[in-house]
């Protein structure tokens, strides 16, 4: 017997001994550049669980993609095993997750909006033109919405927008490098702004100052805020004063997770506001951390908005340089490219460093939040109006509305309209309305045809029902809902059927996996919605078993596109 043989050979009581530590070794060169990179931005600091996602877009912006020798060396940095770093790192579309062995991506990727907006306005034939001309060296990707679809079709080459996009807008930056996205005011992909100082001349934060230095009490402030009837303007329609309530009586600490995800098709009122008006979100936001008596503020930001973070990482730091009264800490983190990530509990368990999968309700996010503790979960357009209802009085906001409706929505339109674009206009409009009064009619040869009136899980409706009162609860009826207010118009070029597809797709592609109804119940409806005639009664019971089952509202709502189209436009399908 070779006397170098195993110890468990020669003794079945003993365990064997290993020449070498169990797992991946870690390599000296990828140690020192991820402890360097991670110094560089965190400081000495102890490396923290919920910063992981954080930590993987250092390393994926410095070196292009995340190689297996960064994830082991990332993951012996932070004392984790490397199953919760890659599971992490393989669950978000925009981290380019390199095996050994495996070519890196090219130094450019381009990515091609196929959304419902752009596929209408041309994007897969710009897909299938691009590879040929750029070659095999830069990477072309289709995208799911990218949030500009009033500029439809847009693509991005790097971290740079391209707006209206063609073959020749693509190629030109490709050549030039041009992968970032372009400073602040130098055209209409980065529009000018209010910053701090110009904010603060405008009377900017002087009524967060009275509120935090003691001017305003909590009650009447909460107070005016429900009789306004403003609610989430993200797309569940809470009303706001009645959640501030909600969460303030909750135990402290409290902490509030605001979501600027924005990935839902047809959607893109919060950049449009970011964009142009950033601290009045942000004021906002501080006067509902105090009315509920919130310790920490977190901003989370889709992965997509390059311009927007940049404005908030200038604009809050400004901010903390020169308070104007005593400010909560303000913590801005970034997405990754997940849709799910637009649910509330998904978004924190993002935040947190994880995988974004929604978690199982009850307790609430109000209740058990962020980091265990009750949660002010708000969409960041909700924080806008915080200030001008609170200056203005709630019966400013409130004697807005048509048709027995109350407030103001922003409605971000686009499709086959003159004047795409985010449009405020009173709660309770039509869409026929919408279209002649804000929108500049139909297209130049195109006919009215349908309408989305909640982005891509709101339902598709025909033409002839255009006189229906676009807020909350006036769709229910009809099997559809407002959602975000994201509405895109439908022409007799365009088909209900295809719109379905697209939406069907966009869905499969964004389930992320963990229940059964919406995994396999996405897909499963694609598939059968691809054939030319539908098999009617088995949509209808798949559609019911996801709405049903499903764990959050992605599946649930999923299959309303489908269900529109079999309602309302049965023409197109038999």
């Amino acid at each position: 017997m070779n006397d170098r043989a195993p110890a468990k050979a020669q003794s079945g009581n003993r365990a064997r001994v290993r020449g070498t530590p169990k797992g991946r070794q870690v390599d000296p060169k990828a140690r020192e550049e991820v402890r360097v990179l991670l110094q560089e931005h965190f400081g000495e600091s102890a490396r923290r669980r919920d910063l992981l996602i954080e930590y993987l877009h250092r390393i994926q912006d410095r070196f292009g993609h995340l190689s297996a020798a960064h994830l082991v060396a990332l993951a012996d940095e932070m004392k984790l095993a490397m199953t919760e770093v890659y599971e992490v790192a393989t669950f978000y579309h925009h981290f380019d997750v390199v095996k050994e062995g495996d070519a890196v991506p090219p130094a450019i990727t381009v990515r091609v909006c196929d959304s419902i907006a752009c596929e209408m306005a041309g994007a897969n034939e710009l897909l299938a033109k691009l590879p040929g001309i750029l070659g095999k060296d830069v990477r072309v990707l289709h995208a799911p919405c990218i949030g500009r679809c009033e500029a439809a079709p847009a693509a991005v080459v790097g971290q740079n927008p391209v707006l209206h996009a063609t073959a020749e807008k693509i190629t030109a930056l490709v050549r030039s490098k041009a992968v970032k996205h372009p400073a602040t005011g130098r055209d209409a992909v980065s529009p000018p702004y209010v910053d701090y100082a110009a904010y603060r001349t405008k009377g900017g934060y002087a009524l967060a100052k009275s509120c935090i230095d003691g001017a305003k009490k909590r009650e009447e402030v909460i107070a005016v805020m429900e009789n306004s009837g403003l609610r989430g303007l993200g797309g569940a329609g809470f009303p706001t004063g009645r959640k501030w309530k909600s969460v303030a009586a909750e135990p402290a600490p409290r902490l509030c997770a605001i979501n600027i995800d924005e990935g839902e098709p047809g959607t893109f009122k919060d950049r449009w506001y970011l964009e142009r008006d950033p601290h009045r979100f942000i004021e906002g936001a501080l006067i509902a951390a105090w009315a509920v008596g919130i310790d920490e503020i977190y901003v989370y930001l889709r992965d997509e908005y390059h311009g927007c973070r940049a404005i908030l990482e200038k604009e809050i730091a400004a901010l903390q340089a020169n308070p104007p009264c005593k400010l909560p800490p303000i913590y801005l983190r970034r997405g990754a490219g997940a849709y799910i990530c637009g649910e509330e509990s998904a978004m924190i368990e993002s935040i947190e460093g994880k995988r974004g999968m929604p978690r199982l309700r009850p307790p609430y996010v109000a209740q058990v939040g962020l980091f265990g503790r009750p949660t002010l979960e708000h969409n960041m357009e909700t924080l806008h109006w915080v200030r001008d209802i609170l200056e203005k009085g709630a019966d400013w906001f409130s004697s807005h509305g048509r048709n027995g409706r109350k407030g103001l929505r922003s409605f971000s339109v686009s499709g086959r309209v003159k004047k795409p674009g985010v449009h405020l206009a009173p709660a309770g409009i039509t869409v026929k309305e919408l279209i002649a009064e804000y929108c500049g009619g139909m297209l130049d040869g195109h006919a009215f045809y349908g309408y989305l009136p909640g982005g891509a899980s709101g339902g598709i409706l025909p033409a002839s029902m255009a006189d229906i009162p676009l807020d909350f609860d006036t769709l229910n009826e009809y099997g559809c809902f407002i959602g975000s207010a994201a509405v895109v118009i439908l022409s007799d070029k365009d088909r209900a059927t295809g719109a379905a597809r697209n939406l069907t797709k966009f869905f499969s592609d964004e389930s992320c996996g963990q229940c059964t109804p919406c995994r396999v119940g996405t897909a499963k409806t694609l598939k059968l919605i691809e054939k030319s005639r539908w098999d009617q009664p088995l949509l209808k019971e798949l559609s019911q078993a996801m709405m049903d089952a499903s764990i959050c509202g992605l599946g649930q709502a999923a299959p309303n596109p489908v269900l529109s189209v079999m309602k309302y436009f049965p023409n197109e399908i038999t």
